[in-house]
């Protein structure tokens, strides 16, 4: 059955693909799209890219989006586009601050010092593209989260806009998608905090891993497993996928190098499939 849905990440090539999530992002949503979907994809608006040779266009009602972030009031707008050859429409978040100086390295400096506030940072980007529904004009009925990068996004979502009375909100699902497990998705509480994401009281320490902060409030996990890195392995290890278990389903890549997209977005769909039930 088709569905509408929006797919949050941080990369689609060839705009930024620091890791293979750039890459992904852009055969996955063009499958789901060639399947009958209503997708829409958003990404961060990175200083470095193009607007002229990629054709980013104005969107009048995405214009200086109000929002309130760790207490203060914020303005974010949005430009639109396409993925190159693809007819998959994507927005680009616009934030001096958080997103325009970034290099095509994204979550770590020219020196390879990984970037301290990409905490805060995704928890801002979090917030920024949940308000932006109503001024799309349309509402999606499943959030796909990939990554650590947009792991606040069902905490955000089910705290601060889930019950507003309004149409733009109502029955959508998310669904946190776990390409890689390692330390850029350990963050400190004090930015959880700061994102106003409740943390479950099992959950202990300074530092948590947004994976097991996500796993209470996101209506399905997805981990992939490639050759040779069974991450599921670990992260059922984890207290928070642990105890939401029942929510993960564990996709098998079998190749790593050369992903074969069209099996991988076929077990998707029909996770995707099963929410709508």
């Amino acid at each position: 059955m088709p569905q509408k849905l929006y797919y949050l990440t941080t990369e689609i090539t060839p705009f930024a693909n620091p890791t293979h999530l750039g890459d992904f992002s852009v055969n996955v949503p063009f499958a789901l799209q060639e399947k009958g979907h209503d997708i829409r994809t958003v990404i961060p608006k990175y200083g470095y890219v193009s607007e002229r040779k990629y054709i980013l266009r104005e969107v009048i009602r995405l214009r200086e989006i109000p929002f309130e972030f760790a207490g203060e009031e914020k303005i974010a707008s949005a430009k639109s586009a396409f993925i190159p050859k693809t007819r998959v429409q994507i927005y680009f978040l616009e934030d001096d601050y958080w997103f325009t100086p970034l290099t095509n390295l994204v979550y770590k400096a020219k020196n390879g010092r990984v970037l301290s506030d990409n905490g805060e940072r995704y928890g801002y980007f979090a917030k920024a593209v949940l308000s932006t529904l109503p001024h799309l004009f349309w509402s999606p009925d499943i959030f796909i989260c990939n990554g650590w990068q947009s792991a606040m996004v069902p905490g955000i979502f089910k705290a601060h806009f889930e019950n507003i009375d309004d149409t733009f909100y109502k029955q959508i699902k998310t669904v946190l998608v776990i390409h890689d497990f390692d330390e850029y998705s350990d963050i400190s509480r004090d930015d959880l905090e700061l994102a106003e994401i409740p943390v479950d009281p099992s959950l202990k320490g300074n530092i948590i891993n947004v994976y097991d902060v996500a796993a209470y409030d996101t209506d399905a996990i997805i981990i992939f497993d490639k050759p040779g890195r069974n991450i599921s392995e670990l992260l059922l290890k984890q207290p928070g996928i642990k105890a939401n278990k029942k929510k993960v389903s564990i996709i098998k890549w079998s190749d790593d190098e050369a992903p074969d997209y069209g099996s991988i977005s076929d077990q998707m769909d029909k996770i995707l499939e099963k929410l709508s039930k």
